[in-house]
């Protein structure tokens, strides 16, 4: 039986996302974040690092969404639905699988702590954490963050999906894409178009919906 291990609020989405789109049996062990929204210490009895997403098959263990993706696809989609088959497309597909989480991920990540900084030090010191950090994030990231909002909303105001039809690719990027429309508190036309497009998947509808029935328990 194939198991994911969800931890609200995270990445893990992605694996119960396309676990729905590959229609499969499975069955989920969900873990509440810690009020210092880590994870939860139960997390490192399946594996060493404590991080979500975690699925377990068999004897199998996996972590990272992109390899957990890539046994998803290698084991199950038999039909191969949702990895392209043409060259140019499966380049666009690697390219977007990889640049989620090595270019875009770490930039959010980063902001996210820097916000974070000011609340975590003595209130003596605070005027100063705000001044240093809201540095960090005028001369740094967010600089940065303008360069990849411009890409991503050219390249999607010229495409449907990341890598041809719908893949896991798509998957893949929705995370970071949301992240990044929540985070930055700014509405990009084209990138809330695309999530507005893959969000009426049944099946993205169905893992929200039983995401939401787990953070009730």
């Amino acid at each position: 039986m194939i198991t994911l291990h969800h931890l609200d609020q995270s990445r893990s989405f992605r694996i119960l996302w396309a676990l729905e789109e590959l229609g499969l049996d499975y069955e989920i062990k969900f873990y509440h974040r810690q009020p210092n929204l880590s994870a939860p210490n139960e997390l490192k009895l399946i594996h060493p690092l404590g991080k979500a997403p975690i699925l377990t098959d068999a004897e199998q263990t996996i972590a990272e969404s992109a390899v957990i993706l890539e046994y998803l696809l290698q084991h199950y989609d038999t039909q191969r639905q949702f990895k392209p088959q043409q060259a140019s497309a499966q380049q666009a597909y690697q390219y977007w699988m990889h640049y989620a989480e090595g270019s875009l991920m770490p930039l959010l990540v980063m902001q996210l702590v820097i916000t974070n900084v000011p609340q975590h030090v003595p209130w003596l010191v605070r005027p100063m954490a705000q001044k240093i950090t809201a540095g960090v994030k005028a001369g740094f990231i967010q600089p940065r963050l303008k360069d990849h909002i411009a890409y991503l909303e050219d390249y999607l105001g010229k495409h449907d999906y990341f890598a041809g039809d719908f893949s896991f690719a798509d998957i893949q990027m929705g995370f970071p894409l949301q992240a990044l429309q929540s985070r930055t508190g700014h509405h990009y036309p084209q990138i809330a178009a695309y999530l507005a497009r893959v969000e009426q998947r049944p099946a993205f509808q169905r893992a929200r919906e039983r995401e939401q029935q787990l953070m009730q328990i």
